[in-house]
């Protein structure tokens, strides 16, 4: 096990049985560590624990869950070990920042959730598109229950909503944007929320907000590098370059029209070069060079990261509903 930059409390684990490959790491050659050795980062700081046991302590305040998931990444973005944190509740998907993703892609997923009994809506906070599908949505999902309170004269009983999900995929702003109050907190980066925290949106509709909750090991190289590529995990934990690298290398297979055009490329310039050749050509092209000319990929980095998460590149979705035949629910 290594341990990453002083002051963190995230690890990255290598083994000897990956085909990473990463030249010029300046962060990882400066441990003595291959690129090709990376396996998996693993990221569960002390606070992530604690969080997951108040979520299971208060399960029994609430009447369903929702669950919001990355639109760009459904499948990465979901916390498999929630299945069995929330057990028997019932709960719900929400799509959040769908105006960020593929609307097409949004849709499959919509309706693959749906083959599995699972409502799924798709919502924008920063634009307010979608919000008003939630709680009938909520209303939906508890139709069983909220009857069964009305039989027993418990008509307008208060709804109690927990609301989880994943570091940085927006439920602060949802709950600012549902209470139409800026309450909870809300910067563009991971762990803000630190305490669950009940705001009421509504006559008789209240929403536990949760800190976001991370599981301790991505086993799947690929889910762990989505997660890191939308800003789940902290980029000072990680080589920015080699995941700059490998969000290019995706982008040029999937989506190589707007990659081209945002970054005045051509297919065939990036067609048969690895990723962070491709970095280095987006550092050539803006201009990005220090002394003797050699190219800053530490800021080309910075540039394609920011530029992939918010939206500059075009609407992009990482995870095709086709390839996923689980969606961790």
């Amino acid at each position: 096990m290594v341990q990453a930059k002083a002051g963190t409390t995230a690890s990255l684990e290598f083994t000897n049985n990956s085909t990473f490959h990463f030249p010029n790491s300046t962060f990882f050659k400066s441990m003595g560590v291959k690129m090709e050795e990376l396996k998996s980062i693993q990221w569960f700081p002390g606070h992530m624990t604690k969080t997951k046991r108040k979520i299971e302590s208060q399960l029994k305040l609430i009447d369903a869950v929702a669950i919001l998931l990355d639109a760009r990444i459904p499948y990465s973005s979901c916390n498999p070990d929630l299945r069995s944190v929330v057990n028997n509740k019932p709960r719900f998907v929400v799509l959040n920042k769908c105006d960020m993703a593929d609307s097409a892609e949004t849709q499959k997923w919509i309706r693959k959730f749906k083959e599995k009994n699972i409502s799924a809506i798709a919502l924008d906070c920063k634009s307010g598109k979608g919000l008003n599908a939630f709680i009938p949505t909520v209303k939906n999902v508890l139709a069983d229950k909220i009857q069964s309170w009305n039989s027993k004269g418990m008509t307008g009983r208060t709804i109690k909503v927990m609301v989880v999900g994943i570091p940085n995929v927006g439920k602060s702003s949802f709950i600012n944007r549902m209470s139409k109050q800026s309450r909870a907190k809300v910067e563009d980066r991971p762990g803000v929320t630190r305490g669950n925290q009940w705001f009421t949106v509504g006559k008789g509709f209240d929403l536990l907000d949760t800190p976001g909750v991370l599981w301790p090991k991505f086993d799947d190289k690929l889910v762990g590098e989505k997660l890191a590529f939308i800003g789940s995990v902290k980029d000072d934990v990680l080589d920015t370059e080699h995941l700059a690298g490998r969000l290019l290398e995706y982008l040029r297979d999937n989506y190589p029209e707007p990659l081209c055009a945002r970054y005045k490329m051509t297919m065939q310039e990036i067609s048969d070069i690895q990723g962070y050749e491709i970095l280095e050509l987006v550092g050539r092209k803006r201009g990005m060079l220090i002394s003797g000319g050699e190219i800053n990929t530490e800021r080309a980095a910075a540039t394609v990261l920011d530029e992939f998460r918010n939206a500059t590149l075009g609407k992009i979705t990482l995870d095709k509903a086709d390839e996923c035949t689980d969606v961790r629910i």
